[in-house]
């Protein structure tokens, strides 16, 4: 009985801290919503269109190893500046003479390899796996990396911001806001298949136009430079809004001595 009451004692300490925060029970929905209206959405487009697979094969390998360049670029910025936070380094590391930007760059550096390291060996393991090769894209595929790449430096920097502003209690927003735009950029079906509320939406997402000139390129042989241009204008405006939103949160944070309590 003595047992029974210690573990209800720390269930209700779980629950209490549940009841307080309301991110952790946005989180609790947020996860099985997200992947409902993802797979939704797909098994919508496939009951529409049941001969697309046959249209192109390996459409959807080079959507997952497109999408993951995207998620790879996010996690590299943010999980490399969690890290420094987890060792409360930021102080030490500031104590030196580096500068924020020159710390920004070297995040973007490190994020730019893991993502390289990462897609590459899933790339080349896809070829004799499954034959099929995402190389085979030709020149198109930089413009596609290198839009994902950048779409996801803009989030980590974001994340990293409110990281840093906020606390590690905002961490989770590093998961969240990356699954977020997977609905709407139309990763394994067209923007189309959206509903028409929201499409407009899922055209303010760099990556929506990269998919769709993905699939242009795969179904019918065709670059779409035009969409690789409002890619590219998009994420200049993302990634000058994220470096400029983790400089400030960094200047307001050592403005209010906030580095060498990280975490608190």
């Amino acid at each position: 009985m003595k047992s029974a009451g210690r573990i209800f004692a720390m269930v209700l300490r779980y629950v209490y801290l549940l009841r307080r925060s309301w991110p952790r029970l946005l989180e609790l929905i947020y996860w099985p919503a997200v992947q409902l209206i993802l797979w939704g959405f797909i098994s919508k487009f496939f009951v529409e269109h049941s001969s697309w697979l046959a249209q192109a094969s390996g459409v959807l390998m080079a959507a997952v190893l497109l999408w993951d360049v995207l998620f790879r670029a996010h996690l590299g910025v943010s999980l490399a500046f969690f890290e420094e936070m987890y060792s409360r380094n930021l102080g030490h590391l500031f104590v030196s003479p580096l500068r924020v930007t020159e710390l920004t760059g070297a995040l973007l550096v490190i994020s730019f390899l893991r993502t390289l390291i990462g897609i590459g060996g899933a790339a080349l393991l896809a070829i004799p796996l499954y034959q099929f090769s995402i190389f085979g894209l030709g020149l198109p595929l930089l413009g596609f990396f290198a839009n994902l790449l950048v779409m996801g430096w803009s989030i980590g920097l974001l994340v990293a911001g409110m990281v840093l502003r906020y606390g590690l209690g905002a961490e989770s927003f590093a998961w969240v806001s990356i699954f977020a735009i997977a609905p709407l950029s139309g990763i394994y079906y067209p923007v189309s298949t959206l509903p028409e509320w929201l499409q407009p939406v899922s055209w303010m997402l760099p990556s929506s136009y990269v998919f769709e000139g993905m699939r242009q390129l795969m179904f019918e042989q065709v670059v779409r430079s035009d969409l690789l241009w409002q890619a590219v204008g998009l994420n200049l405006v993302y990634l000058a809004a994220g470096a400029g939103f983790f400089l400030l949160a960094f200047h307001s944070a050592r403005r209010n001595g906030l580095l060498l309590r990280v975490g608190e």
